[in-house]
């Protein structure tokens, strides 16, 4: 594949949060009124947040985001989803009329919700302008037995998720919230999951956010098996490969984490398709995972091994399995809490020395 893009310079532009800084956050822990490690994971949290703002006291996280990349795949049409094939515009649809999980969820925290408009399957008039206007495509190839996208819309795609990352970098976003909008889009994620970390269909799986029966799992086990063998022989170059068993949501988050990762923007990753991206831009960029925090278990086993490999800890895990960013964003709070107390907690008062008693 001939093109300007290459993943690979991203691993010399990525630089690691400031360890100096993270030290210097877990000197001043030392000396809080509560005693270290009371506090549990919430201490490394707050830490990793210091080291990632390059700030002590850390600052608050006032202004996250949500990020949300939709598309259809075309692996859908196999009956692989709990729900029909060209139907992730109604997810779209209920995120912005304020129903979906997600919306209700940011509404109630105040969070606002961007959704971009990657590859899905439906007329752009059903959408407002502001959604639709970067979509690289309509729908993605059945990734069984062709390509998802060709190589000038897998950098497009890219390139798309780089300058949303940038956007919000640039407007003073301090946190993503990262999540899909999709509809086979599990299908997809377990298969790059699955060639990157070298295992077989049946043990990456899983029922997907929409719940599936048997008889659509093993559909679903089938065609991760076929992709498979079409990833196998590009594994080597990260932008082939998700042309071959990506998509534009797909490609469009492995740049937008990519690019946040370069501009210091910490993001908070959902389910198996996030996890997926990650897993591809970790091949890219190896300290970029260290920009990045796990929000949720899924229940997917493509995401535990996706994880697992990126060495990332779950924060939650209450078996939010609907995806569209909602079991990240139920993370969110645990993050600004993390924050909240680094900053505030009072640091223990100097004893008085005691007076020496002549014998």
């Amino acid at each position: 594949m001939s093109s300007s893009l290459n993943l690979d310079d991203f691993s010399d532009l990525i630089e690691r949060p400031d360890s100096g800084v993270r030290r210097d956050a877990e000197e001043r822990r030392e000396r809080l009124a509560v005693r270290p490690g009371a506090l549990g994971r919430l201490d490394e949290l707050g830490e990793w947040l210091a080291a990632a703002q390059g700030a002590v006291p850390v600052r608050p996280v006032d202004s996250p985001r949500v990020v949300l990349f939709a598309a259809d795949h075309g692996v859908a049409k196999l009956d692989v989803s709990g729900r029909p094939a060209g139907t992730a515009y109604r997810l779209v649809r209920d995120v912005l009329d304020g129903a979906g999980p997600v919306a209700v969820l940011a509404r109630r925290a105040g969070v606002p919700v961007r959704v971009v408009d990657a590859g899905l399957d439906c007329e752009p008039e059903l959408l407002p302008q502001d959604v639709v206007r970067h979509r690289v495509r309509r729908g993605s190839g059945r990734i069984d037995v062709e390509d998802a996208l060709t190589a000038e819309e897998t950098e497009q795609a890219v390139r798309l998720g780089m300058a949303i990352a940038d956007e919000e970098a640039d407007s003073g976003t301090d946190l993503v919230v990262l999540g899909d909008l999709s509809v086979g889009g599990t299908t997809v994620a377990a298969t790059l999951i699955a060639a990157l970390c070298g295992t077989d269909a049946s043990v990456v799986t899983g029922r997907g956010g929409a719940g599936i029966d048997d008889l659509a799992w093993m559909r679903k086990c089938a065609a991760i098996r076929d992709a498979l063998r079409r990833a196998r022989p590009v594994l080597g170059d990260q932008l082939e490969l998700l042309a071959a068993v990506g998509g534009a949501d797909v490609a469009a988050m492995t740049g937008f984490l990519l690019q946040a990762a370069v501009r210091r923007m910490p993001v908070v990753l959902d389910g198996v398709v996030s996890a997926a991206c990650a897993l591809v831009a970790q091949r890219a960029a190896f300290r970029a995972p260290d920009w990045w925090l796990a929000g949720q278990v899924s229940g997917e086993p493509a995401q535990a091994k996706a994880l697992d490999r990126m060495a990332l800890n779950p924060l939650l895990d209450h078996g939010v399995t609907v995806g569209e960013g909602t079991g990240a964003l139920l993370a969110l709070p645990l993050v600004q809490a993390a924050a909240a107390l680094a900053a505030e907690l009072p640091e223990r008062p100097e004893l008085p020395e005691q007076p020496e008693l002549d014998g």
